[in-house]
């Protein structure tokens, strides 16, 4: 199969000047928007450890909705494609990173909660999970684990 090319473009603007600039590492805000064409924007700062607005979205949680959001897309394709039937599904996604000299993170774990129809095979939505990890674009892209912890459970909704 032949690779194509996707690009994807989105304009971060920095909001945070207070009036001084970056004159000293508290006189600024470290909020910003993220933006792009024909989407709604995303209230952004860094994580309140580091001065950062606890209201709005930091690069950390942003990454772990990512990876969590990738998996889902790709799980209920392939559930789609197996003839099991997804009614919900909810992850509560966790990441953990470290920081000092050089800080990354260490891992992150998806807890996914799937209701299934009645019936189906929840052996088989199970292990689903192992191939959407495998086809998720973004968890192909990190150098640490990604764990995958699903729940599954069964509707007779129709």
């Amino acid at each position: 199969m032949a690779q194509r090319e996707h690009h994807y473009r989105v304009n971060i603007e920095w909001t945070g000047n207070k009036g001084q600039g970056t004159e000293s590492y508290k006189a600024y805000s470290r909020d910003f928007t993220i933006s792009a064409l024909n989407k709604a924007g995303i209230t952004g700062s860094s994580d309140p450890a580091f001065l950062g607005d606890k209201s709005r979205w930091n690069p950390e949680d942003l990454l772990v909705a990512s990876v969590s959001a990738c998996h889902k897309l790709w799980y209920l394709h392939l559930c789609a494609e197996a003839g099991i039937s997804v009614f919900a599904y909810q992850d509560r996604a966790e990441g953990t990173m470290v920081d000092g000299d050089r800080g990354h993170f260490t891992r992150i774990t998806l807890r996914p909660e799937i209701v299934i129809r009645e019936g189906d095979d929840i052996q088989r939505a199970a292990d689903l999970h192992h191939q959407a990890h495998e086809q998720c674009f973004i968890a192909n892209s990190l150098n640490f684990p990604v764990e995958c912890r699903p729940i599954i459970s069964c509707t007779s909704e129709k």
